[in-house]
This record gives C-alpha cells, sequence and structure tokens, in this order.
C-alpha cells in the first residue's frame, strides 16, 4: 500500500499544507530529487497526488493531494468505527449484565 512508507506518508503531510513542487518535498524530506520523485510516482500511480503544470511556467511541476481517495478512506473508517463501536456496546451490556448476575 502507498501509505505503508513513512516517507510517502511525510510526503502526504506536506501535501496537506497545499501543493508543493517535487524539490520543495524532497528538502522537507532531506531525501534527494531522485529518491524522492519514485515515491511521488508511487503516491501518483495509486491515485492519492496529481501533478500540474504551474501557468507561469508550464517547466514547472506542482503536486497536491486528490481528495476523492481520501474521503474513500475516511468513509470506510466510519464504518469500521461504527461496526466496533456496536461490538463494544453490545459486550458492554452483557459483562454489565453478567456483572449483575
Amino acid at each position: 500500500m502507498a501509505l505503508a512508507d513513512p516517507i510517502r506518508r511525510q510526503v502526504v503531510d506536506e501535501l496537506r499544507l497545499g501543493p508543493r513542487r517535487a524539490g520543495e518535498l524532497a528538502d522537507a524530506a532531506g531525501m534527494s530529487f531522485p529518491a524522492i520523485s519514485r515515491h511521488l510516482r508511487v503516491l501518483r500511480a495509486s491515485n492519492l497526488v496529481e501533478v500540474r503544470a504551474l501557468e507561469e511556467d508550464a517547466r514547472v511541476r506542482v503536486y497536491q493531494l486528490r481528495a476523492e481517495p481520501f474521503l474513500a478512506l475516511r468513509a470506510w473508517l466510519d464504518q469500521v468505527e461504527a461496526f466496533w463501536t456496536d461490538q463494544l456496546g453490545a459486550f458492554s451490556d452483557y459483562a454489565n449484565k453478567r456483572k449483575q448476575e
């Protein structure tokens, strides 16, 4: 999974602050440009990040997060949280009932 790597999670954290150039991301991670490019390639392939050219200079590429995958992740996490809330609530009810017996 793309977010299993701590460097890629750091890149996502940086991009949460706004669009960044690859060089800025490399500096923030303390990595070389080729190394950060490999991480950005993985994030792009997983559709978590998109790249666009600046209007002022088409040679400059800026990376930014895509909202859709994170919204889907949030929806899934909400479902998992609801499941465990229900399960733990049922267990608590059961334990309280057993305690009263």
